[in-house]
């Protein structure tokens, strides 16, 4: 059902229905923020079967056991509604979960009905709720979800770095989240939540909220850990780890989780954590979710890292052992306020997310680590963007920020490269000073809230640019909705790399290998460049002297050790197979494993038969996300 937007706004409150029997838990009190929804043409999210302009949930309450043998969370998530007076049913996004009841406040039933399924999207949940009827406000969904759920990832002890108890974690980015939690999916209907989750001892359970005081024994060989997240998110922040973990602060209002084996490896790495939320809130203003930890998870994890509020959520693909990839850890802190705080009201607007926090991310690790070090990795981004627009052209519609209803992103350099490189030839243009004046505000001004890319272009017209003139100059259309790259690009420093343009010159020319004294005195960003600039072509032997003379097959550099095994792979060397066999096989990471796979698809029969007998042994151990990418590459069938 879908109203005119004047009616649309005279019909609909953004303040809480209170009219309930039992009293609301601690996050839903009448002081709790209640983000309004966008309902703009461009804020409509077709991920989603809620109506949020009729009835949206405002407040999620769960009650969940965890059950390691069966691979199952089940319990309750009650909701607390808003809705317009003559509103007599709810929608709610599922995808395979097992609905039980649905009750209202007082435990009476309502009538519900799962849709028919969407692929890749689940069944609408219809709940009659009963207009005017203030006792639906609130309902109880008594659920189970699958087994199989996309959000889940379940792991063997023999999974863990321990060996000795299995290990839960959740990744609920974009859509994933409705396969365990029944609610309104959608990042532009914030939600606060609390939870109470069970598990069996000895394990701890974390989630991307704050831990309310320490577990409860309940002498059944369980214990019950509660979290409450007061302020409003987009229900993909919900997030959830249980495993055998330990805690280890850094500062005063961070530290890090991670397996005891993982632990000491894990803080080294991030010891520089306090510095940069210091870092940011001199840049953007206060932190304002309290705590920032962070929990280093098996290698499983799909993503280099997850900003869940309270609890950003890592993969240990990126301890290097010296600090050298920690930009993963600015980056997901720049989320609490670019993506958390702020948060696109559509997926297609995803850039407002990433390419904000990208930009962040570099002014982060500049005040931490130097500007040598930001403008090298700034370089290595901008060389990503030339890369993807020479594949998919420069006139792709893929390669605009915003994506519109039907048109899909031509990857992650376009979303945080591109997003990135327009802010700062935006802060370029201006200058810093007034950049970060402007900046600062769109974070005060829409905080807690969801926004799209009009609305950001239009307060860039509005309080960033001087007049109509300058902001015509700035090209600020043809950046958000317009392909390529506009031609007042702010391009890296061409002296960033100049020591390593010079080598990489040189090997292609002569084949003479930098010494090992040079590779090692490099920063990872300048072997990173080196690498990629390897022309493709290579024999065993030019492969093996690479080797022998840098040690690739041997770095703890993950970024690095992947670039080596792509080259590698790519011309057959047979010595790299077993390494990228047990590489694959450890790691997780969709941005590592799905393109190995392209790599030894593309190498024809040999390569081929190496990937499916790879995949056929690995793919039970990684996350949804990455197995749904990788089946396309392969040709899985089950």
């Amino acid at each position: 059902m879908r109203l005119a937007l004047p009616l649309l706004l005279a019909t609909l409150s953004t303040t809480a229905c209170t009219t309930v029997d039992t009293p609301p838990p601690p996050a839903a009190q009448a002081e709790r923020i209640v983000a309004p929804i966008l309902t703009t043409p461009d804020a409509v999210d077709s991920a989603t079967f809620a109506q949020p302009q009729v009835a949206r949930v405002t407040h999620v309450d769960l009650d969940l056991a965890l059950d390691f043998a069966r691979k199952r969370v089940a319990g309750t998530a009650t909701l607390d509604i808003l809705a317009r007076d003559d509103a007599a049913q709810i929608v709610l996004d599922s995808n395979g979960l097992r609905i039980d009841r649905i009750t209202d406040g007082r435990g009476n039933p309502l009538p519900f009905e799962i849709g028919e399924r969407v692929e890749a999207k689940g069944e609408p949940v219809t709940v009659t709720i009963g207009a005017g009827d203030a006792q639906a406000r609130r309902i109880v969904v008594h659920y189970t979800a699958n087994p199989q759920a996309d959000a889940l990832q379940w792991l063997s002890p023999e999974q863990t770095a321990g060996g000795e108890h299995p290990f839960l974690f959740s990744q609920g980015q974009a859509i994933l989240n409705r396969s365990w939690i029944p609610t309104q999916d959608s990042p532009g209907i914030r939600q606060t939540w609390r939870a109470r989750i069970t598990a069996p001892e000895p394990l701890d359970v974390v989630m991307s909220g704050v831990a309310q005081g320490e577990p409860e024994d309940l002498g059944n060989g369980r214990r019950a850990f509660t979290f409450v997240m007061d302020k409003p998110v987009p229900p993909y922040l919900i997030a959830i780890a249980a495993g055998d973990i330990d805690f280890r602060a850094i500062g005063p209002r961070t530290g890090v989780w991670a397996e005891p084996e993982v632990l000491d490896r894990a803080h080294r790495e991030v010891a520089d954590t306090e510095d940069m939320v210091e870092a940011a809130e001199k840049l953007y203003g206060p932190y304002r979710w309290g705590r920032y930890d962070m929990i280093v998870l098996p290698p499983a994890f799909p993503y280099g890292g997850m900003e869940n509020p309270v609890m950003t959520f890592l993969t240990p693909t990126f301890i290097a052992g010296d600090r050298s990839l920690t930009g993963l850890v600015a980056h997901e802190l720049a989320h609490s306020w670019s993506g958390n705080l702020v948060t696109n009201a559509v997926w297609g607007d995803g850039w407002l997310n990433e390419g904000v926090t990208s930009y962040f991310e570099n002014r982060i690790v500049e005040a931490i680590y130097g500007e040598k070090r930001a403008r090298q990795e700034v370089a290595l981004d901008y060389m990503a963007i030339l890369e993807t627009l020479e594949e998919v052209g420069h006139d792709a519609p893929g390669t605009a920020l915003h994506h519109p209803e039907g048109t899909d992103s031509a990857g992650s350099a376009i979303v945080y490269n591109k997003g990135a490189a327009f802010l700062r030839t935006l802060e370029r243009a201006v200058g810093r000073e007034r950049f970060d004046a402007w900046l600062r505000q769109w974070f005060d001004n829409h905080a807690f809230q969801p926004a799209t890319s009009n609305m950001i272009y239009e307060d860039m017209r509005a309080n960033l640019a001087r007049d109509a003139a300058e902001a015509e100059r700035l090209m600020l259309r043809e950046w958000i909705f317009e392909p390529g790259l506009p031609a007042n690009v702010a391009k890296p420093d061409p002296a960033a790399f100049a020591a390593v343009d010079a080598a990489s010159a040189a090997y292609a020319a002569q084949g003479t290998i930098p010494a090992a004294e040079t590779w090692r005195g490099w920063t990872s960003a300048e072997r990173q460049r080196f690498l990629r600039q390897v022309p493709r072509d290579r024999s065993a032997e030019q492969l093996a002297a690479l080797d022998r003379q840098l040690g690739l097959a041997a770095t703890g550099n993950n970024e690095e050790l992947f670039l080596w095994l792509d080259l590698a792979l790519a011309n057959r060397y047979a010595p790299a197979v077993p390494q990228a066999e047990s590489f694959l096989a450890e790691v997780g990471r969709a941005k590592f494993v799905r393109p190995l796979f392209v790599t030894l698809m593309d190498e024809g029969e040999w390569g081929a038969d190496i990937a499916k007998r790879i995949y056929t042994e690995t793919r039970a151990g990684y996350h949804a996300v990455t197995r749904d990418s990788v089946d396309k590459v392969v040709g899985w069938e089950g």
